[in-house]
């Protein structure tokens, strides 16, 4: 499964915007991370980067 966010708690960083390497991840219109499950591969990098700890991959 593609990593997910946690709108709750996610600070709106970029962090994982910035260091996703398949460009997965946008910010969206409420500047919240938002992952496109196509682009995702599951890597984890996301969650290692996340100072928040609001994404997880399942």
């Amino acid at each position: 499964m593609p990593a997910e966010v946690k709108r709750e708690e996610c600070v709106s960083c970029g962090t994982c915007v910035e260091e996703c390497p398949e460009e997965a991840i946008i910010l969206d219109e409420e500047e919240i991370a938002k992952v496109d499950p196509k682009k995702c591969t599951e890597c984890g990098k996301c969650v290692e980067v996340c100072p928040s700890e609001a994404i997880e991959i399942r």
